[in-house]
């Protein structure tokens, strides 16, 4: 009797000659270009939105202030991420194979926990900024001086290079998890399995930092909700010089500090997901199907895209830079000392 059996799938590999091969699971090629399109618009976003950041404040003078170089140090971790991890990280998730090698996929990792942890230190130390300068704003420039902003930049960027490091290249980030870890990682695979203290470890890291920064920024918005009774009130009485200027630095450093509060909050959105993922991941078995674990990956890599969509909605500096950039005005000798802003203090 003939048989109405289907033929066999065939298993694909991600090396077809290597012993130990991954198993190749890739997508439909329509889903594919529509992935590849996703996450490669994500990456170029990035890559070139936080470039333009960081010319736009290292080229203008105007812009050269303690609050924007913490900024533009800001989005050299989000370039970091668009240029070192997003491409890579592309390729993976779409062919579900990794073709870079052992070495590179270590590096990858390091780079990926090193410019996010990064990015979260910045946001905080932008967040003590925000909160001294709605606070206090007369006071501010001689608390928060270019000289503190570099040492804030400083430990922004060593200790998460040397946390990275050291947890990533001397593999105690999976101890206890060997058999597990080998299983994963095939010939064409880049999986990194963290134990149960690492991750315990990367959550607080994340939380407590996340924590302090929602506590200031009630405290910012409360204040800043107390500076705009005061300024009604100056208003419709006879202000004096001195009032006035205070009332039009406030207004700057609250208009300044909802900016960067959208900023923060975008990243904890971003964050919160994968970091959630991880926790849950390692005290329950790894039972996060993997297409739920590459959403909460690119949504975090995403945010590294993000910020500067923010700046350019509520910057006016912003667009006019890139304008300016764009345009090759930027090339003149008097383009370094234009005026960016609309109105002055």
């Amino acid at each position: 009797m003939g048989s109405n059996s289907s033929p066999p799938t065939v298993l694909q590999l991600c090396y077809e000659n290597v012993t130990g091969s991954c198993v190749k699971t890739p997508y439909s090629p329509g889903s594919r270009v529509i992935l590849y399109a996703v996450f490669g618009f994500g990456a170029v976003l990035a890559v070139f939105g936080n470039l333009m950041v960081v010319i736009s404040i290292l080229h203008f003078k105007q812009l050269h202030s303690p609050t924007n170089f913490l900024i533009a140090s800001l989005a050299c971790a989000d370039f970091g991420v668009g240029i070192s991890v997003m491409p890579f990280s592309m390729v993976r998730s779409i062919e579900s194979c990794w073709y870079f090698g052992r070495s590179f996929c270590t590096f990858h990792t390091c780079c990926d926990v090193a410019f996010c942890y990064s990015s979260l230190f910045h946001l905080s130390f932008i967040s003590i900024d925000r909160y001294i300068a709605v606070t206090d704003p007369l006071v501010y420039p001689t608390k928060f001086t270019v000289s503190v902003s570099g040492i804030c930049i400083s430990i922004s960027w060593i200790l998460p290079l040397v946390y990275s490091g050291a947890v990533f290249y001397t593999g105690v980030y999976d101890d206890g998890l060997e058999e597990l870890s080998s299983a994963l990682n095939c010939v064409g695979g880049c999986q990194v399995v963290v134990n149960q203290n690492w991750v315990l470890i990367d959550f607080l890291s994340f939380l407590i930092p996340t924590l302090v920064m929602i506590i200031l920024y009630g405290n910012i918005f409360l204040v800043a909700r107390q500076q705009a009774k005061k300024i009604e009130n100056i208003g419709s009485k006879t202000e004096s010089s001195s009032e006035s200027y205070k009332a039009r630095v406030a207004r700057r450093e609250r208009k300044a500090a909802k900016t960067l509060g959208i900023t923060v909050v975008a990243f904890m959105i971003s964050w919160l997901p994968y970091s959630i993922d991880s926790l849950v991941d390692a005290f329950m078995g790894f039972i996060t199907p993997a297409y739920i674990y590459e959403i909460c990956v690119w949504c975090a890599y995403y945010n590294s895209a993000m910020n500067p969509l923010i700046y350019a909605l509520f910057y006016p500096w912003f667009k006019k830079a890139i304008k300016v950039i764009v345009s090759g005005q930027v090339f003149k000798n008097s383009s370094a000392t234009m005026n960016l802003f609309s109105e002055q203090i």
